[in-house]
């Protein structure tokens, strides 16, 4: 008797698994045959790709996202076109923003270029949504959510994450850059991108295709093997641990200290909207 219910379990538990790898397939089956697209109804601040055309050392940037935000859903919609001089970026910085303090492990990086003029340029690496759509990280395993690169005033897109999200904590770093060029060098790399996604959507994925997983790509393009592998990669809330080892951030002390020093929240809130947003997160 004993064997028996032994031998129905055993059976049982087969066929479970049997149906559990079928639907599975299944899944893996409809999700691949998928395709990301352009063409859909976004929601507004994600609503235009930049484009960009390059004439010698100028880019030309289509949509350069310049909203003014109050609220996280009260806002002025403004896109711009800007030139910039390609041999005129000469320092990267990197935004860190921990969701909510209280899972270090979530977190959302921003690279910004700075120019010889004092000009900024922000781009934002990230889930490209349609009305009514929020991001789940499960989600993102699945081909729900296409990707796009934002490029965006730095009063836009670190001022809506510093100024109108309520449990944000964000960090602000100059970025270790070595060897002559490699700013530009890395500036060209997004920007290439970015066209290439104009024509060739691709789909977000919360493991490979990231915020930080596409940072790293760009770097290690630029400077082969800068940013070696590790798991705040795929967990940025992680990741100033390793940019310290890696010389990836200049220092202000410890790594403690240096995140006390980098934080922003307060200085972006205090900002009277007439200074450059920019110099005074910086001050």
């Amino acid at each position: 008797m004993a064997m028996s219910v032994a031998s129905w379990l055993t059976t049982g538990l087969a066929g479970l698994a049997i149906i559990g790898l079928l639907i599975l397939l299944v899944i893996w089956i409809r999700v691949r045959r998928l395709r990301p697209s352009n063409d859909r109804s976004w929601v507004n601040d994600n609503s235009r790709n930049s484009t960009i055309d390059f004439e010698g050392d100028i880019a030309k940037i289509k949509n350069i996202r310049d909203f003014n935000w109050r609220t996280t859903r009260d806002y002025d919609e403004k896109w711009i076109d800007e030139e910039y001089d390609l041999s005129k970026v000469d320092s990267i910085w990197l935004m860190l923003e921990y969701f909510d303090p209280r899972h270090r492990q979530m977190a959302h990086t921003i690279l910004s270029f700075q120019f010889e003029d004092g000009r900024r340029l922000a781009c934002s690496i990230e889930v490209r949504r349609e009305q009514g759509e929020k991001y789940h990280p499960v989600k993102g395993l699945f081909r729900e959510y296409e990707l796009i690169y934002v490029w965006a005033t730095e009063r836009d897109v670190i001022g809506v994450r510093t100024r109108c999200r309520k449990y944000s904590v964000t960090h602000l770093f100059k970025a270790v850059v070595l060897g002559p060029g490699n700013e530009r060098r890395m500036l060209e790399s997004y920007l290439k991108r970015t066209n290439d996604l104009a024509n060739n959507p691709e789909w977000y994925n919360t493991i490979t295709n990231t915020c930080t997983t596409n940072i790293v790509r760009h770097v290690n393009e630029v400077y082969p093997k800068r940013v070696p592998r590790a798991i705040s990669i795929l967990m940025p809330g992680l990741s100033p641990k390793m940019l310290e080892r890696a010389n990836l951030i200049e220092m202000s002390g410890t790594l403690e200290e240096t995140l006390a020093a980098c934080e922003i929240d307060q200085k972006a809130k205090e900002w009277n909207g007439e200074d450059d947003f920019g110099d005074v997160i910086r001050a």
